[in-house]
Formats: C-alpha cells, sequence, structure tokens
C-alpha cells in the first residue's frame, strides 16, 4: 500500500472514532512520533493524516501541547413536531427566494443560500469544453439536427452502464434525457397526479417541490421524517390505508436538506409499499452521486420489483450546470414520459449529451466524483468547525452523508427567517427553515450550503453568521 493510501486510511480512522465520539471533544490524540511507533507507519505518513485533519477542522495543533480534538456539534437526532400555526406564509418566503435569486453571483455577496457549486474546482469544465470542441469538429452535422426522445443512445448506455454501481439494472432503452432534475420531477409528478389530487412528500424536503405542486393545483401531506433515519414508514403506510394517495415524492440518499441516506432495510420496505399498493414513488437521486461512503449505497430503485419506482437525476450539480442534462428511470410509466417529454420540451441536445457519454466513457467523471466527494467532505468538517465556534450554544448541525448541504437547528428563540434577512442586509444569503415545510416547525432552523472555495472571504461570513444569532438569542 502506498504512503499516500495508508495517510488517507489512518486519516478515515481517526475522523471516524471522532464523530463517533470515541475521541471526544478535547481529548488530546497521541503525539505524531508515538502514534507513528504505536500504527508501525511512518512518522511522514502520520504527520500528512494530522494535516488532512487539521484541514477538515477536526483536530487543532496547540503550541507545545500537540493535537487536540476540536469541539464538535451535536446532530439533529429527532423530528421536529408540528406547531399550532399549521399554515406557512407562501407570499413572504416566495418573495424571498426572488431576493435570494437576485444576488445569486454578485461579488460582494456571501452566498451560502442556493445549491449551486461555484468555482473551477467543483466542474471539470476545460475538460469538457475540449471534448465538445473535439465532438464538433468531427460531427459538425449534429447541430443541423433535431433530437427527439429518449435522447441520445451513447449517453443513456453510459449513465445504465453507471446505475449499476448503485444497485440499478436498467437498459438505456428505459431511460429518457431530461432538461435537468426539475424537468425529470415535473414530467414524473404530472404523469401521475393530476389537479385536486394529493401527494406524499417528506418533511423538510426541497422547497422548490411546493412551488411545482401549487402550479399544477397539487396538494400534499407531510410525513414525518427522521433527520437520520429519514421517512417515517409506519406513518406512511398508515396514511396510505385511510387516505387516496396519488404518488410519494421522496429523496431517500443524500436527502436535501437533512443529508440522510435512509438504510437497505429501509428502502426496501418503502419499494414493497409501493409494489404493494400500487402506489408510484419518485426518487429525486439528484445528490446520489457525491455519496461519502465507497462503494455508494444502492439508490431506492434497486428494490424495485413492478416498475412503480420512477427515478431522477441530473448532471447539474456535479459536472456542467449550463448544460442541464439530466434523466429519468420511468418504471411502468415510461411510454407516457416519453410523450409529455415530446410534447412539453421535445428532447435535449445531442452535441451536450454526447460530450457528457464521452467524459463518463473515458473514465474522467469517476475521477472527477472522487475529487469533488472528498473535497465537500473536507468543507463540511471545516464549516461544522466553525459553526461549533461561532454560532450559539444548542445549535445543532446535520452530519450528512454525501453532498454539500448542512441542515442547522438553532435554539428555538432564534426566527431563522428575521436572521436570513438580517444577514441579507449585510450581504450574506441563507435560507430560512420556514420554506421546507407547510408547517412553522422549522422556523428555527437554517440551511447552508458548503459548494465554494473556501476563502477568509467566508469564513467571516459564517463568524457574522453566528454572531447575527448569537445577538437575536440574547434578546
Amino acid at each position: 500500500m502506498t504512503e499516500q493510501a495508508l495517510y488517507l486510511q489512518l486519516a478515515d480512522k481517526l475522523a471516524q472514532a471522532i464523530r463517533e465520539g470515541i475521541l471526544p471533544s478535547g481529548s488530546r490524540l497521541l503525539s505524531i512520533r508515538d502514534c507513528a511507533k504505536q500504527k508501525k507507519l511512518s512518522i511522514n505518513t502520520v504527520n500528512a493524516a494530522y494535516r488532512l485533519l487539521e484541514d477538515k477542522g477536526l483536530i487543532e495543533a496547540r503550541p507545545k501541547s500537540g493535537y487536540f480534538v476540536k469541539n464538535r456539534l451535536a446532530v439533529p437526532i429527532q423530528p421536529l413536531k408540528p406547531t399550532k400555526a399549521t399554515e406557512r406564509e407562501p407570499d413572504t418566503l416566495n418573495t424571498f427566494i426572488e431576493e435570494v435569486l437576485s444576488h445569486q453571483n454578485r461579488p460582494d455577496y456571501i452566498d451560502f443560500g442556493l445549491a449551486c457549486p461555484r468555482g473551477k474546482a467543483f466542474y471539470p469544465s476545460e475538460r469538457l469544453s475540449r471534448l465538445t470542441a473535439g465532438i464538433l469538429r468531427r460531427h459538425g452535422d449534429l447541430v443541423a439536427q433535431y433530437a427527439l426522445p429518449p435522447g441520445s443512445l451513447s449517453l443513456r448506455q453510459q449513465i445504465a452502464l453507471r446505475l449499476t454501481q448503485l444497485g440499478m439494472s436498467v437498459s438505456a432503452d428505459e431511460l429518457i434525457l431530461t432538461h435537468g432534475v426539475l424537468d425529470a420531477l415535473n414530467l414524473a409528478i404530472r404523469t401521475v397526479a393530476k389537479a385536486g389530487d394529493t401527494v406524499i412528500v417528506e418533511t423538510p424536503t426541497y422547497f422548490n417541490l411546493y412551488s411545482l405542486l401549487e402550479t399544477h393545483g397539487i396538494f400534499w401531506k407531510e410525513i414525518t421524517t427522521n433527520p437520520v433515519s429519514g421517512m417515517d414508514l409506519d406513518e406512511l403506510e398508515h396514511v396510505i390505508q385511510t387516505e387516496k394517495i396519488a404518488a410519494i415524492i421522496t429523496i431517500p440518499t443524500v436527502h436535501n436538506p437533512l443529508g440522510f441516506t435512509m438504510s437497505r432495510a429501509e428502502k426496501a420496505r418503502l419499494a414493497k409499499i409501493a409494489n404493494q399498493y400500487q402506489i408510484p414513488v419518485i426518487e429525486d437521486a439528484q445528490h446520489s452521486d457525491l455519496q461519502f461512503v465507497n462503494p455508494p449505497e444502492p439508490l431506492l430503485k434497486a428494490y424495485d420489483q413492478d416498475g412503480w419506482i420512477m427515478t431522477c437525476a441530473s448532471y447539474t450539480k456535479t459536472l456542467a450546470p449550463d448544460f442541464r442534462i439530466g434523466w429519468i428511470a420511468p418504471g411502468r410509466f415510461q411510454e407516457q414520459i416519453r410523450k409529455l417529454k415530446f410534447l412539453t420540451s421535445v428532447a435535449e441536445s445531442t452535441l451536450l449529451s454526447e460530450a457528457i457519454a464521452q467524459f463518463l466513457e473515458n473514465g474522467g467523471y469517476e475521477r472527477h466524483l472522487r475529487h469533488v466527494r472528498r473535497l465537500y467532505a473536507i468543507q463540511i468538517d471545516q464549516i461544522r468547525a466553525l459553526i461549533a465556534q461561532y454560532f450559539p450554544a444548542g445549535t445543532r448541525a446535520s452530519q450528512p452523508t454525501g453532498g454539500f448541504i448542512l441542515w442547522l437547528e438553532l435554539p428555538e428563540t432564534i426566527d431563522s427567517l428575521e436572521l436570513a434577512r438580517r444577514a441579507m442586509a449585510e450581504h450574506i444569503v441563507c435560507i430560512p427553515g420556514q420554506l421546507y415545510s407547510l408547517n412553522r416547525r422549522y422556523q428555527h432552523c437554517l440551511r447552508l450550503t458548503c459548494c465554494f472555495e473556501m476563502t477568509e472571504k467566508y469564513q467571516k461570513g459564517i463568524a457574522r453568521l453566528g454572531a447575527i444569532a448569537h445577538e437575536m438569542n440574547l434578546k
């Protein structure tokens, strides 16, 4: 085993011990020399592992004292109960979302709000540009041809091949390319639900989902969702047995915003419920490629027996946001989705699809994923350490299983919408928890993203956000 592999292995073991409390906050680590002797490693290997843990914000070096585990945040472990006030304020919140969007990418703002990675470190832009240019040189006639659903065969073949890593066995013919994941979700929802129907959603869940359902006149019912284990399946099954439900919409792998991944047993049970009651399940797998575990956990669709699960994802968060290339595995709804795709937006660019297909085929995507997964894992640990340092006592923050999103539970005295407005006035953008539920139960919660180049500017932004939270907590 190479020295690089050894230091990564040691760092991973120590990080796991810290997260599990085996090495508690404030505890002293072995000196580099003693650790090297105990583990039978070189001093350089241990030194590199300790430096990586420092970069992640898990440990700190104290002059003349050694290395110590930094103060750690508690994680949310129980779902929050509904409040008596059952309705959120859609107009107020929609106005806030519009304000957030208007400040995106402005250099004078610090954006912890939108889940849109920013910076060269997060996308292989130059390599994709060269691939695209090469395709144009060899096949210039592509831009003079109309694409038709289901889309590029080459890309669908590569997606089908990659999905075997996530437990799915689908052919290229069972996939349809879409205009990002939102297009895929929209197609799935319109296929199985109509105005006046009710669908089941998790709480909290991806806030754009509410607007999408409202646009189609579809009602939703929230199911209690544990921040560690996911949707309460006992509650789900009870609702299905007592009410008419058109579909279930879920994010079981690297949830947005909670960050959990459902266990294999729970995924298998959810798939069994879908097939037993013949209720369509729409699986949002947008962040599944960014799982931190290797091998990755299988998708919900991997447990589907009769095609009742539709899985949606895209490459906008991992590879090429401007390409807007996504996909859907529609199961038994293949023909309806294909026809609806043709009627709404016809098909996706063959040129852009072929570029992504080549990037997947030559191994570039896997290399890129290994890079960004490690980068996101480091940044999440760094930001959690900053939150522990600057935010009020009692603050909890998720420990996501992948991706780049953190969910914070602040002391209950803090209204996160007011905090977000105060922060916006100081050119800091964050998303209040009220956006993630019909109910007000998340009014003291906050979502932060970690998909930016970690500079002093962002570190100061976290410190100032924590200071505002402190000021509100003291009133």
